[in-house]
């Protein structure tokens, strides 16, 4: 099993925290895994509005144009055929859902993933506590750079000690998003440069995923 040191949000060691094989071993990297979940998850922001306007609601009279036959051109029944300019749209695009459904083991499997090629490029970063005394974006912001986390980050607090102060103070903040432990997506991990997890927060979820595994072996063995 790795250590990962526990800082606070000082930048300094406070601590240390041991980490599961089953979830951040090297091995539990699947690239294929990562791409399936990404894709999924893009999937289903789409809105699918997009649609053309098909032979019944382009504007134009439905009255036959001439006569069937006797006048040597060609026969046509309405001025909205698609044949002609102006006429409907035929196989265009309709609203739709974009959305699938994506398997649960997939899905944690990815997050394993996530999680793992996050501690190998050293982006993870575990600090005691996320809260402040003051809920001040700028604090925020001093504690993030002290965290290296200059760019992008993504804050994950555990549900059971989510404080007003946290949302407050991190709400206003440029390339910050703040998400519970039982919220994370592995496209959120990927998404941002540095992950900062709350100890509280990394143990739970920690435990979750451990137990997603041993489930699934002893489904194997049996």
């Amino acid at each position: 099993m790795a250590n990962i040191d526990v800082l606070d949000l000082g930048g300094q060691k406070v601590g240390s925290l041991e980490l599961a094989d089953e979830v951040f071993a090297p091995s539990q990297v699947n690239e294929t895994l990562l791409w399936e979940a990404v894709k999924h998850y893009r999937a289903s922001l789409r809105q699918g509005t997009a649609a053309t306007k098909n032979r019944k609601l382009v504007s134009g009279s439905g009255k036959k144009l001439w006569k069937q036959k006797g006048t040597g051109r060609a026969r046509i029944g309405s001025v909205r055929s698609p044949l002609w300019r102006h006429g409907g749209t035929v196989h265009g695009p309709q609203p739709r859902s974009y959305d699938y459904a994506f398997p649960r083991k997939k899905l944690l499997g990815a997050l394993r993933s996530a999680l793992a090629a996050k501690l190998a490029d050293g982006k993870l970063t575990v600090v005691e506590s996320l809260d402040l005394k003051e809920p001040k974006a700028k604090l925020y912001r001093q504690a993030l750079n002290k965290l290296e986390a200059k760019r992008t980050a993504l804050l994950v607090e555990n549900g059971k000690e989510l404080s007003q102060a946290l949302i407050l103070g991190s709400r206003n903040l440029d390339g910050v998003e703040l998400l519970l432990n039982n919220e994370v997506h592995p496209y959120d991990l990927l998404r941002y440069e540095r992950a900062i997890f709350s100890r509280p927060a990394i143990e739970s979820l920690q435990e979750s995923l451990k137990k997603t595994v041993s489930k699934r072996k002893k489904a194997e063995v049996a």
